[in-house]
């Protein structure tokens, strides 16, 4: 069971790192719930493979690169919990205040 979750998961986030939506979501449920956590605080739920997929393709316009790498996992009896290290390079300014990079080369 473990083995089957990290490899969805692998499959997401090799997706996610490709921009490639259908392979992000290749394994996913059309009632998927997803939750976005950060410093232990829900910052976004989607309901749903559309709302997922949506969201997804808007959100490749966000970046000009991208990179999540596991940094670690931990398995209960119904959820899989991951750590990851992220990266990425804007490609327009945030509402948060985080800039896009200009290059001058």
């Amino acid at each position: 069971m473990n083995e089957q979750r990290e490899k969805i998961i692998q499959n997401y986030i090799e997706g996610y790192n490709e921009f490639d939506v259908e392979k992000m979501t290749h394994d996913f449920n059309d009632e998927i719930v997803f939750q976005n956590i950060q410093d232990e605080k829900v910052s976004m739920t989607l309901n749903g493979i559309s709302d997922f997929k949506k969201q997804a393709e808007q959100a490749k316009s966000y970046f000009e690169t991208r990179k999540q790498n596991v940094t670690s996992i931990s398995h209960n009896h119904n959820e899989t919990e991951i750590e990851i290290k992220y990266s990425a390079v804007l490609a327009i300014d945030f509402p948060n205040g985080l800039k896009k990079v200009i290059n001058l080369n």
